[in-house]
């Protein structure tokens, strides 16, 4: 399976021209994809509301540039418009295999007085890939405050330790076809996105610590792969906020311990500035 994880900053390239079409495009260039997971995606947010856009829907104009995969949306922002309408600011999986449950986790967002914030979700789809069926969680924390991105980071934990416990030790209670049907869960999980913190930041070590309860720790698919190298950066190598602003490597994919020894490659395309992040591409066994 090759995934490919992007932020892809509501489709904008550095050259502030946005343009769906560019980032499948670009996508498709980068690898051969199973899955793809995006991060930022927009609707009804025309300039100046998020620069270059013209309000476009960009979970459909993706999808339809995108027909041979199953899109899966994942909305963190619902405001109204007061045009009519509604705003929306999510994430999105793209799979080309079947899609079976999927979850739409709304991340805390505490207060934090005098800092700026906005919502955040955790998507999770099961895809069903030719080596068995895999969790895959695409997120994108808080970037301005670490009080919520804290309790974020403590979030996902929680999420994944919630749907290990189901693999190992849930069964089939109900194969009714109702609501209540259950979904086998399986153990073999990815997480992936934008998490705005730095890889000797004391969070991304709290992804990596072990888990209480028997659930099996994460992996930096990175670290795994690249055992001694230093992160690539995949933030802020083009377009910078101020002058000299240092780059930032703040995109990761953690995979679960029994997916380790499948990672092939994982490799950061640090040439495109179809976005302001650069995608991070994983393929496993």
């Amino acid at each position: 399976m090759k995934l490919i994880t992007w932020n892809v900053q509501w489709c904008r390239g550095v050259d502030g021209r946005v343009d769906p079409a560019r980032i499948a495009k670009h996508a498709r260039a980068l690898a051969d994809f199973d899955v793809l997971c995006l991060q930022e995606i927009a609707v009804n947010y025309p300039d100046p509301r998020l620069a270059g856009s013209r309000g476009e829907n960009q979970f459909e104009e993706l999808a339809r540039r995108l027909p041979t995969y199953v899109p899966v949306p994942g909305v963190a922002v619902d405001v109204p418009s007061e045009g009519g309408g509604r705003r929306l600011f999510g994430n999105l999986i793209f799979s080309r295999y079947p899609v079976g449950q999927v979850f739409r986790h709304l991340l805390p967002f505490p207060v934090d007085p005098g800092i700026n914030g906005m919502p955040r979700l955790a998507l999770e789809a099961v895809i069903s890939a030719p080596s068995g069926d895999v969790r895959i969680i695409t997120t994108h924390l808080e970037y301005y405050g670490t009080k919520r991105r804290t309790v974020q980071v403590e979030a996902l934990r929680n999420i994944y330790a919630e749907g290990s416990g189901h693999a190992r030790l849930g069964g089939i209670v109900d194969a009714t076809g109702s609501p209540f049907h259950t979904m086998p869960r399986p153990s073999a999980t990815l997480i992936t996105g934008d998490f705005n913190f730095e890889p000797e930041d004391p969070l991304h070590a709290r992804m990596l610590e072990p888990f209480v309860d028997g659930s099996p720790a994460l992996v930096d698919a990175w670290e795994a792969a690249h055992p001694g190298e230093s992160h690539p950066a995949t933030f802020k190598i083009y377009e910078k906020e101020v002058p000299d602003e240092p780059e930032q490597h703040c995109d990761f994919i953690f995979v679960s311990s029994d997916l380790k020894e499948r990672i092939r490659t994982v490799r950061v395309d640090q040439q495109t500035q179809a976005s302001d992040h650069q995608p991070v591409l994983l393929e496993v066994a």
